[in-house]
């Protein structure tokens, strides 16, 4: 005779709900809290004496422009994206935030004296790298 095995909950898969709970699941991992990789749960507070940010000059696969990219800093969305903001509106320009694996900052023209002026006045300390 053969016995059932318990079947974990995560196993299990919701088929119909009407209470809601469905909702609140992560559409990438389907768990309650989210346990993802960038979900804003796992961000890092920031305490910008303790970052080191880099700076470096691209202009690769870019039609020839120059890019300041400033990039090498720990993971919280949410705090860079406002950074990008304040950045771009200090140096004038334009520019993007951007999650992929190496989350950067990338401002258009070479803006590094400025960005790197910027960061130091809200307390981070900044490295140049690059050529």
């Amino acid at each position: 005779m053969k016995q059932n095995k318990p079947v974990k909950e995560s196993a299990t898969r919701l088929v119909y709900s009407s209470d809601g709970s469905h909702l609140k699941l992560c559409k990438k991992c389907g768990e309650d809290p989210c346990v993802c990789a960038d979900s804003p749960l796992q961000s890092v507070p920031i305490d910008p004496a303790k970052v080191t940010l880099k700076l470096k000059l691209e202009k690769n696969q870019r039609g020839g422009k120059l890019v300041t990219v400033i990039h090498d800093f720990p993971f919280n969305p949410a705090y860079f994206e406002d950074l990008a903001k304040k950045l771009k509106n200090h140096c004038g320009t334009g520019g993007t935030y951007k999650k992929e694996a190496k989350p950067q900052i990338e401002l258009q023209g070479d803006q590094r004296d400025k960005a790197e002026a910027l960061l130091m006045k809200l307390g981070f300390k900044t490295r140049r790298s690059g050529g």
